[in-house]
């Protein structure tokens, strides 16, 4: 039997899927480091004897790799290398029973809502007076900021009620605090996420608070930087877009789901808006903002999806032309109401049609980055990797947008601004030089 050493302990955190687990994360890892315990993400030194697997349970591929690394993770248990292995966040909150039974190797399973539980297996009691108290897992110069937790909608396709439960703003002022607090450690740009961010406060003050929270957060000095993602385009609150156009450090950049475009399969998603509806609202977001940039995502192959279905939805996008389009494969999700439906489209055909609409929107983004050749642009320096810079421009988000690949003489620190005149354009990226504005010498 092994003795136990009396080396302290040392926790990696592996974060699996969207940014809201991140924030989670950071937050568990704040906790753990106030209780005096060692704690890291994504640990490349493999000097940890215990390892916390934050895992995503949203679509097939993302369980997949959820349970995949959980059984990485037992294996190094089997062989000595790790001493605990615990897992919590989407995955264990909703299969906690069938995978306690598959996998007995893990030592504790955790939903999404149980940090105080979790904090326990280390001797550590959870600290309110920490909230917003974050180790961050992004560089220093950008940082999310999950303003609500859960989702009220009733999206056919979507099983993160299930997993996160209702809609729960946080307070204002608390979220203001914690923005505050990033910025004072050097957070340049704040991305605001939540399942919802136009739900914001109507749980909590009784109407949607997000342009107030947003003009907070604009005030805050040194915060750059303000994006905003996941906003519902039902019952939008089209205040929002004045206070997009006012503040200057709000990014003319909106992410918002639509789904899908033909009435019959935005009906049957249950998305409580039809196509003439989200036509109008995109035109009013660019009547309003002129040049904002608009990113949505998009399902291909819901249940009863047709040809014309798919026709429509080509039509629609090559009609507004988005400047960001993401697009999944319709996953079959127990306890969602589409589970009842019947999954009647194989799997080689939804991926053909999500291929062809992602073809439709290649093409409309090499022509808007072509438009872009020989304009300056403000670029936020994100990293350096093999030799060259890279960056985003205000219109793109972290991960999920264009690259701005920079070529300068001088060295640029990571997470500073500079201006770059683009000389180079491809489908999903840019090219371009540093230059010295006139104001700027």
């Amino acid at each position: 039997m092994k003795t136990r050493t009396l080396k302290k302990d040392k926790v990696n955190i592996i974060t699996l899927g969207c940014s809201k687990n991140m924030v989670d994360s950071e937050v568990l890892s704040g906790q753990l480091r106030a209780g005096d315990i060692d704690v890291v993400h994504e640990n490349e030194k493999k000097d940890h004897n215990i390892v916390v697997v934050n895992t995503c349970g949203f679509i097939d591929k993302a369980k997949e790799e959820s349970i995949n690394t959980i059984l990485d993770q037992v294996a190094l248990k089997k062989k000595g290398r790790l001493e605990k292995v615990y897992v919590t966040g989407c995955l264990s909150q909703r299969y906690r029973d069938d995978l306690e039974k598959e996998i007995p190797e893990v030592d504790a399973w955790f939903g999404t809502l149980e940090l105080p539980l979790m904090l326990k297996q280390f001797d550590v009691d959870y600290k309110a007076e920490l909230l917003g108290e974050r180790l961050l897992a992004t560089p220093k110069h950008y940082a999310y900021l999950k303003i609500a937790e859960g989702c009220n909608r009733t999206c056919a396709f979507c099983a993160i009620p299930l997993m996160r439960g209702g809609h729960v703003s946080r307070p204002m002022e608390e979220l203001v605090k914690e923005a505050e607090g990033l910025v004072r450690k050097g957070v340049k740009e704040i991305l605001l996420i939540a399942q919802e961010l136009t739900y914001y406060g109507l749980d909590l003050y009784k109407r949607r608070m997000l342009p107030d929270l947003l003009h907070r957060l604009a005030d805050i000095k040194g915060l750059e930087w303000i994006r905003l993602h996941y906003a519902y385009p039902s019952k939008f609150p089209t205040e929002i877009l004045d206070v997009i156009k006012e503040r200057d450090n709000i990014c003319k950049y909106l992410d918002m789901p639509l789904q899908h475009a033909s009435d019959n399969m935005l009906k049957a998603m249950r998305r409580q808006i039809t196509r003439q509806e989200m036509t109008d609202l995109i035109h009013l977001i660019r009547d309003k903002v002129p040049g904002i940039c608009l990113r949505t995502t998009l399902i291909a192959g819901f249940p009863g999806e047709t040809e014309q279905d798919v026709a429509e939805l080509k039509d629609f996008v090559l009609e507004h032309r988005f400047d960001r389009v993401g697009i999944f494969s319709y996953s079959h999700e127990e306890g969602t109401s589409a589970y009842d439906l019947e999954d009647n489209i194989p799997a080689e055909v939804k991926q053909q049609r999500a291929q062809e609409i992602m073809e439709v929107q290649q093409e409309i983004s090499f022509e808007k980055n072509q438009e872009k050749i020989g304009r300056v642009f403000k670029v936020l320096i994100d990293k350096k990797e093999a030799g060259r810079y890279l960056g985003r421009t205000e219109f793109d988000s972290i991960e999920v947008d264009n690259e701005v690949i920079v070529h300068s003489d001088e060295k640029l620190p990571i997470g500073d601004f500079v201006h770059v005149r683009i000389t180079k354009a491809y489908d999903y990226d840019l090219e371009g030089e540093v230059v010295v504005l006139p104001e700027a010498t």
